[in-house]
This record gives structure tokens, sequence and C-alpha cells, in this order.
């Protein structure tokens, strides 16, 4: 399975407003400007965010979204799957051998089981403590 576009960009607008969660709305304008993204493209990914339920929008001036619960009740699970579809490595029929069918079935879980398992605040925490690997070269 490989998570597209859609998921990576639109987990991004989630962490965005995770971020600023009880600041008041973002724009999509300034998450786009931050991210180097299309904000057209955001968007387009923002709608079933919100049919979803998992953002609202505010309209106005000073409008955007906001995330519709805690960041700590939405999981990047709950992103991926509206974004994506079903979380599956492969597409198997009933019909496919045993024991490939239980590596997938396994596959698809443990995928699933670290995907539900992490928070939109886990992720936000991990960003502000810096856990990306940055290297320093010196010539």
């Amino acid at each position: 399975m490989k998570i597209s576009t859609k998921g990576r960009y639109g987990l991004t607008i989630m962490m965005e407003l995770a971020a600023k969660f009880g600041e008041g709305p973002i724009s999509l304008k300034s998450i786009a400007e931050r991210n180097q993204l299309s904000e057209h493209y955001l968007e387009q990914l923002v709608a079933p965010l919100r049919n979803a339920g998992q953002v609202k929008s505010i309209r106005g001036a000073y409008g955007g979204y906001i995330l519709s619960k805690e960041p700590e009740t939405i999981t990047a699970g709950d992103i991926i799957r509206i974004l994506e579809g079903p979380i599956s490595p492969v597409d198997f029929t009933e019909e496919d051998d045993p024991a490939k069918r239980d590596l997938w079935l396994r596959i698809r879980d443990s995928i699933a089981e670290v995907l539900d398992s992490t928070t939109l605040a886990d992720l936000v925490t991990f960003q502000d403590a810096g856990k990306v690997d940055n290297y320093m070269f010196y010539i």
C-alpha cells in the first residue's frame, strides 16, 4: 500500500490544525504557504474531512478551519481511511493461497495498528520535539 498525496497532505492539514488547536481557525492559505502546497488541492482534501466530522469550517474574514475534536482523539488511521479508503497492501480474494492470504492480513493489521495508535497529538509532539534526523556535514 502506498499512501498518495491525498493522505500525506491531508495529514499535514490535520497536524497544522492540531498544532494550533484552541487558538482559533486556521486558513488553508496559511497552511499551503507554510508547507509549500497548492491551496486549491488542500481545498479538495478538506471537504471529505469536513464531511466526516473531523474538521469544522468557520466563515468570515478571520475564518478558516478547526478540528472538531481534541487532537488526542483523532488518529492517523482515521485520516488515511477518510482520504485513501480501506487500508490494504493488496487486493485479494477468498481463493488466494491461504499462506499468502495470512501474510497480507498480518501486514494489513500491522499497518492499521500503527496508524490507529498514532494520534494527531502524538505527531505534533513528535514534530515539536525535533525528532527529525538532521545531519551537519563539515568539509
